[in-house]
């Protein structure tokens, strides 16, 4: 009841497959689409180069995780430094202690982050004043130097994947999805080594490789020898690089 659900689908099907997975998990259970990155084919048409994951559960009482990585560039997908912000956001609000001082915020503003945040930022080095800039407080008076925060080295993952392949580059196995792919579904719909990861049609065995190099106890389901064979091997060489 508190499982998820994964699908990976090209743009074949996927519209067909939303209608029918609606019908049996019911349209408020359905989460998000993702979008990955696939092989691009070449068409009359535009190149088609992402392909979608739908993510639904079973009932509202799920587990899920918000997954970080590395900041990169919304446009253009390269790695960026973290940027600093002015720390006040609209509606007014109480002062706080910023580095040692009490401090109200801009007349008809709030700081951004609450006393604890702020503590613990100013011990990450993520907060500074910024003596160019001035302000009015809620006070009244005129203030040289604005605090300002310094974005976290990384972000929440959205529903945007395509930093990551989504195959296996160079792959002997057909189709065969990126470790980093499974990694990141892995880690975020279980919550430690007790539950349970399951795949329908595991193919070259990633999801279970990567469901045991991630401590998870694991299910794989095909009905190919050859998908049997290479799961049997891929799994007990496994077995020697990560020690169990």
């Amino acid at each position: 009841d508190d499982g998820s659900f994964y699908m990976r689908i090209d743009y074949h099907f996927g519209h067909y497959m939303k209608i029918l997975l609606d019908e049996i998990f019911g349209k408020g259970n359905f989460r998000n689409e993702i979008v990955i990155n696939r092989f691009k084919k070449k068409s009359d048409t535009f190149t088609t180069v992402t392909e979608s994951i739908y993510f639904y559960t079973k009932t509202g009482n799920f587990s899920f995780n918000k997954i970080s990585r590395p900041r990169i560039c919304t446009f253009c997908k390269q790695p960026i430094k973290a940027k600093w912000h002015t720390m006040s956001s609209p509606g007014e609000g109480k002062p706080s202690v910023i580095l040692g001082e009490k401090m109200y915020p801009p007349k008809g503003r709030h700081w951004t982050y609450n006393q604890e945040n702020i503590h613990k930022m100013e011990q990450e080095g993520r907060i500074q004043i910024n003596k160019n800039l001035s302000y009015t407080d809620t006070q009244g008076r005129k203030v040289k130097g604005m605090p300002e925060y310094k974005e976290s080295e990384e972000q929440i993952c959205d529903s945007n994947w395509t930093d990551i392949f989504g195959y296996k580059f160079g792959a002997e196995y057909p189709t065969e999805n990126s470790e980093e792919l499974l990694e990141r579904i892995i880690r975020a719909g279980t919550d430690g080594e007790s539950d349970i990861v399951l795949d329908a049609f595991a193919g070259s065995g990633t999801t279970g490789a990567v469901a045991e190099k991630l401590k998870r106890r694991w299910i794989m389901i095909d009905s190919s020898k050859y998908s049997l064979y290479t799961m049997i091997k891929r799994l007990l060489n496994l077995r020697e690089k990560i020690g169990n």
